[in-house]
């Protein structure tokens, strides 16, 4: 025996007809346009079933600045009646509409160097990328720290803060693919170079401060493997370029006999002359 239960059939939804006579009440629909001039509404679009006796009426949106845009007029009768009547008139954006972007909060809004002097960024309560200093933190360091000094912060970073902060950081202009990474030496490594400064807790063993002057990093978070070519062990030796020594070139062949006079006086008269004629 099967099972002879009550079995119920899904309802089939029935589209709604369109209504002959509430389609042909453009003029009517057009009509109900009342808020702006009549140059602003533009061709009849389509007509629309929306149930029985219901039909929306779309009109072309001519307004400056409403590109896309159209006039969505719903229109009704009564059964056995041929006088259509307006049910709503309203604006409505088509496919291609210039729409204004989706509200976002201010929190979420902000951007990296929007904050500056003076400013007050309020951290919400339940931030979920801080945990109570009371909890453990699962970070040793945080613990320590708490530790010998007897007290600790009102709150740390949660794992998920962390980890949010760790990925940023590496997919940033700190990271492996920075360009200037990329071009660097692939053995100049900051976690190799003198200068790098290892963070304390959970991210020490992925990221430090650049402590390089001459660096471009100089006093930000950088990764392990990121890397430029301020490296502490880069050794440029200078290529010696010789010298090509040009001969030097004289002729001493031809002699020029030049006679040398004193002037009068410039001398004692007894006095024998020098060398070569100079007094």
């Amino acid at each position: 025996m099967g099972n002879n239960g009550w079995v119920t059939r899904p309802a089939s939804a029935r589209a709604p007809r369109l209504d002959q006579v509430c389609a042909a009440a453009v003029e009517v629909a057009r009509a109900g346009i009342t808020e702006v001039e009549p140059t602003d509404v533009g061709e009849h679009l389509q007509a629309v079933a929306e149930g029985d006796r219901l039909v929306t009426h779309y009109f072309e949106c001519r307004l400056a600045g409403y590109r896309g845009w159209r006039w969505a007029v719903t229109v009704t009768r009564v059964p056995r009646s041929r006088t259509v009547t307006i049910c709503e008139t309203v604006l409505l954006p088509g496919a291609g509409a210039l729409l204004a972007p989706g509200w976002v909060p201010w929190q979420e809004r902000l951007k990296p160097g929007d904050l500056g002097p003076g400013d007050l960024l309020p951290t919400p309560p339940d931030d979920e990328r801080l945990a109570p200093g009371y909890l453990l933190s699962d970070d040793p360091a945080v613990e320590d720290t708490a530790w010998e000094l007897g007290l600790g912060r009102s709150r740390v970073l949660s794992r998920e803060g962390r980890s949010e902060a760790a990925q940023r950081w590496y997919d940033g202009d700190h990271g492996p693919d920075a360009a200037i990474s990329v071009a660097a030496p692939a053995a100049a490594r900051c976690g190799t170079c003198g200068f790098y400064l290892p963070l304390a807790g959970a991210l020490r063993q992925a990221f430090g401060a650049c402590g390089n002057f001459y660096a471009p990093d100089d006093g930000r978070v950088v990764s392990a493997d990121h890397g430029c070519g301020a490296h502490s062990e880069t050794l440029v030796e200078a290529a010696e370029t010789p010298v090509d020594e040009l001969p030097t070139v004289y002729d001493d062949s031809a002699l020029e006999a030049v006679s040398v006079s004193r002037a009068p006086g410039s001398v004692e008269a007894a006095e024998p002359p020098e060398p070569y004629g100079h007094p």
